[in-house]
């Protein structure tokens, strides 16, 4: 018997959700499932905070948990280095605290206000005295990709007819286009979020989680068996088909 693997779609701060979509999983999985989380843990939700505590201290207490590292976390940890620095792949005139990218909601979730007019260097100090070494050293290290037989997860896709060993960083977090119109199959079945859809989608060689929470929209919980893939909505599977 195949044994199954759930995946959560992108939460971006929403603890709330993030909580109902487990209780889903453990209802379907009981509490020793396999659960991989597709990456944005934070940002525009607003408990980034208590997302990043939930899945820390899960890890840390040895459930059967893998998170991945997605766009924003990255650019989550990029802030808390000794020097902040931008993400290079982020649109010219953005940073971490533009509105539409959720920087500030973050760090709201920890209280650290952001007055109008404030500058890195006196924000930056205060977000890395504040914010627990535990979450700043879990989000630092977190995977870009994880691989369970023909399943590859990871948050935004891969450059495709590339080896996994090459893949860079950049694409396995950022990456769309050349990835989304790619309708070849891969190696793998690839499940992905990063690009938020009105509800998952299963696109034949690849199936996207994100459903939008960072809008708002509900997080998605999805179990595999082989490549079979199926939604949890309340205490029902769903098939999720090409």
């Amino acid at each position: 018997m195949t044994t199954p693997v759930y995946a959560i779609g992108d939460i971006h701060g929403q603890l709330g959700m993030l909580e109902d979509a487990l209780e889903r999983i453990e209802r379907d999985g009981g509490p020793d499932a396999k659960v991989v989380f597709l990456g944005d843990l934070v940002d525009r939700g607003p408990d980034s905070a208590g997302v990043i505590d939930l899945l820390q201290k899960g890890v840390a207490s040895g459930r059967n948990w893998t998170v991945l590292r997605g766009n924003h976390d990255r650019m989550y940890s990029y802030f808390l280095e000794d020097l902040p620095r931008p993400d290079p792949q982020i649109l010219l005139g953005y940073d971490w605290f533009n509105e539409r990218i959720g920087g500030k909601s973050t760090l709201a979730s920890y209280g650290i206000d952001i007055p109008e007019n404030a500058r890195y260097f006196q924000i930056h100090p205060i977000a890395r005295q504040v914010i627990p070494q535990a979450h700043q050293d879990f989000m630092a290290n977190l995977p870009a990709f994880a691989q369970h037989c023909d399943l590859l997860f990871v948050h935004a896709g891969i450059r495709p007819n590339v080896p996994l060993n090459q893949q860079s960083e950049d694409d396995l977090c950022w990456i769309r286009h050349d990835f989304l119109n790619f309708s070849d199959p891969h190696p793998w079945l690839v499940v992905h979020g990063h690009t938020p859809q009105e509800s998952p989608v299963h696109m034949g060689n690849r199936v996207n989680l994100d459903s939008g929470a960072g809008y708002g929209r509900p997080i998605t919980a999805a179990v595999f068996e082989g490549r079979k893939c199926w939604v949890l909505e309340g205490t029902d599977r769903v098939a999720l088909l090409p």
